[in-house]
């Protein structure tokens, strides 16, 4: 007589990289749709063939006002990966956290420097470098304005519990944004 042996399936183990994106995604739509304070526009999580890293973002605005967005992004590297499944000591795998605030203005004084204001009271410690962006020749002027925060250091489950706290900070910085825009 045969004995029935069970089959087992083997786990999957997710990365740094999946849990925080889906600690980012579960709190961004319960804002978009428990909440209905901001609306969801945009969600890639794309997987670089070339270099083996990935890269998710999610892109949103205030509900009632759609000319500013926000976006978060969210990087790992096949160096990060690999240190982490491979366990590699001495490593201290995690992914890049990058915040994105995106306009268009006629009108660039006071605006940017206000804005500068905005971000570093939000973000003291982190790097902020606004990008302009205009057509020549366009009539008129309309430029595309964007102010990125870069986080000097990997971010991983130790930071979880800090998810909610980013991402009322980010609807919180979009209200500020839509007064001066």
């Amino acid at each position: 007589m045969k004995s029935k042996r069970k089959q087992v399936c083997p786990m999957f183990d997710p990365t740094i990289y999946d849990n925080l994106k889906v600690a980012f995604e579960n709190y961004l739509y319960d804002l978009d749709n428990l909440d209905e304070s901001i609306h969801i526009t945009h969600r890639r999580d794309q997987l670089e063939l070339a270099s083996m890293s990935r890269e998710f973002t999610l892109r949103f605005c205030l509900r009632n006002h759609t000319a500013v967005t926000a976006e978060v992004v969210l990087r790992s590297s096949l160096q990060a990966i690999a240190a982490e499944i491979l366990e590699t000591p001495g490593s201290h795998p995690g992914c890049e956290l990058e915040l994105r605030f995106a306009w268009v203005t006629k009108e660039l004084e006071p605006r940017c420097h206000n804005v500068q204001s905005i971000m570093q009271e939000n973000w003291p410690d982190q790097r902020i470098v606004q990008h302009i962006h205009y057509l020549f020749g366009e009539a008129p002027v309309s430029f595309n304005v964007s102010a990125n925060i870069y986080f000097g250091r990997h971010v991983n489950e130790d930071q979880m519990h800090d998810i909610p706290v980013l991402c009322d900070c980010m609807v919180h910085v979009l209200n500020k944004l839509r007064e001066i825009n």
